[in-house]
């Protein structure tokens, strides 16, 4: 029995309190429960986020408060768009801290990374570029022996040549300059091409990126990259630099043994003869044709042999469609070199084996170049170029095709080099690089087993 004035019961059975949610809000509801209710499974001691009654059976121990769990109000007061703001809102500009930290931590560790690099002092060992912390000498090896065979990836060459500190010009020619450069503390020659001369800057970058064209006597390739400073562009090739130059500067200085004249004679042809080869296979190799052999783009390394360069002009020969991929450039080689049908453009374009054939009168040429400063009895031959007592020292084309094609000659070949049999040896080879008709010449491989049997039979230490 309920009494309204005091709102207090009298019962036999429990006293109750409940809250519910109503509207949003919370509504307390205070009783009592006769036995008989009680028997009728009236619920008690129930609770969920609507609802939570508490039943008791002393004396006024309904007087409490209820509140219902904190979480069951708050969805509640929303819609479904509030609700979605709600959530979606926090989650995006947390996303959006997450990806800013990222990026400033990868800036700060990638400006530690190259400052690390640019250190001229740093020794090798320490090299730590995106290559798994490989340094120079690692990233040619595996250049020649894992992969593809045809260089580093593209952005690895991009990183190599960002990093790359010039310091010296070590040679100009019409196509630009060499500068020597250091990298990880390693020194490396950095060929810079005017804009004006793209295509022989992507020309010999294709070349040199060519599958298993890496040969210890052609000049090793490291990265390649075009930098542009908003007002001019430089187009780069990072090589392996040696310090001796080209074969030209070399000879001009020194004086050879006949064991180093054969040394230099066997590693020129060497490579060479890799270059003409063709390796079929999954992993083949075109042959190609240089066409721009000369003392000047053959360099000279530490051991004393070489290694040749300058690819600009080179052509690729695919025997499966048996065409030839002809460089669309504007220079036509060093007319001094030219073999006699190329000046008097009775070449067959068409014809794969010619330009091979050009490269063999051309390398009879810097065979005369290299024996001339081998010491013959104790006399020395100054240094000259091929045709220099012929020709003016810039000559025109109408000039060597006046002396090679017209009146037929060739670099004198002097009869004391009959005394000496590597001499005499290294003499009828430049006369069949020479003749006339292409076909009639010796091949790079022919040449090279000749002086490779000649320098065991006279036990030169190569």
């Amino acid at each position: 029995m309920c009494e309204s004035t005091n709102y207090t019961c009298h019962t036999e059975g429990a006293c109750w309190t409940s809250v519910m949610l109503t509207n949003g809000k919370e509504e307390v509801i205070k009783s009592c429960i006769s036995l008989l209710e009680l028997k009728a499974q009236v619920y008690c001691h129930s609770s969920n986020n609507i609802t939570r009654t508490e039943c008791c059976h002393s004396d006024f121990c309904n007087n409490i408060t209820l509140h219902l769990p904190a979480v069951s109000t708050r969805p509640s007061n929303f819609n479904h768009v509030e609700l979605w703001v709600l959530v979606t809102i926090p989650i995006c500009v947390l996303a959006i801290a997450i990806m800013l930290t990222a990026y400033t931590c990868q800036r700060r560790y990638c400006l530690y990374k190259r400052t690390r690099r640019q250190c001229n002092e740093e020794p090798l060992t320490d090299c730590n570029l995106d290559t798994d912390g490989k340094c120079l000498k690692d990233l040619i090896y595996d250049m020649s022996t894992s992969g593809s065979g045809s260089g580093l990836p593209l952005l690895v060459q991009r990183t190599i040549a960002r990093t790359v500190i010039i310091q010296e010009v070590v040679g100009k020619g019409r196509y630009g300059e060499v500068w020597r450069g250091k990298w990880c503390g390693e020194d490396v020659a950095v060929k810079i091409f005017s804009s004006r001369d793209e295509r022989s800057w992507f020309r010999e970058a294709e070349i040199y990126q060519t599958v298993m064209l890496r040969h210890e006597n052609i000049l090793g390739f490291i990265a390649a990259d075009n930098k542009d400073n908003g007002t001019w562009t430089q187009l780069w090739l990072v090589s392996e630099y040696h310090e001796q130059g080209s074969l030209y500067d070399y000879l001009n200085r020194t004086t050879l043994t006949i064991g180093g004249m054969m040394k230099l004679a066997l590693s020129v042809v060497s490579g060479l003869a890799h270059l003409h080869m063709e390796i079929v296979g999954t992993r083949g190799k075109p042959a190609i044709a240089h066409r721009d052999l000369k003392s000047k783009n053959i360099l000279v390394k530490k051991n004393e042999t070489c290694a040749i360069a300058d690819l600009g002009l080179a052509v690729k020969h695919d025997s499966i469609t048996n065409t030839i991929d002809i460089p669309q450039n504007p220079r036509v080689g060093t007319k001094r070199y030219m073999a006699p049908e190329l000046l008097d453009d009775s070449i067959n374009m068409q014809h794969f084996e010619s330009f091979k054939c050009a490269d063999i009168y051309s390398l009879g040429l810097i065979y005369w170049e290299i024996a001339r400063r081998c010491s013959v009895g104790g006399l020395v031959d100054e240094y000259q170029l091929p045709y220099y007592d012929m020709v003016p020292s810039d000559p025109s084309l109408d000039d060597m095709k006046r002396v090679v094609c017209d009146q037929k000659l060739r670099p004198n070949i002097p009869n004391q080099w009959q005394s000496f049999e590597a001499l005499r040896v290294m003499g009828r080879i430049m006369r069949e690089c020479w003749y006339a008709n292409g076909k009639a010449r010796l091949t790079a491989l022919r040449i090279k087993k000749t002086i490779s049997q000649l320098c065991v039979e006279e036990d030169f230490k190569l």
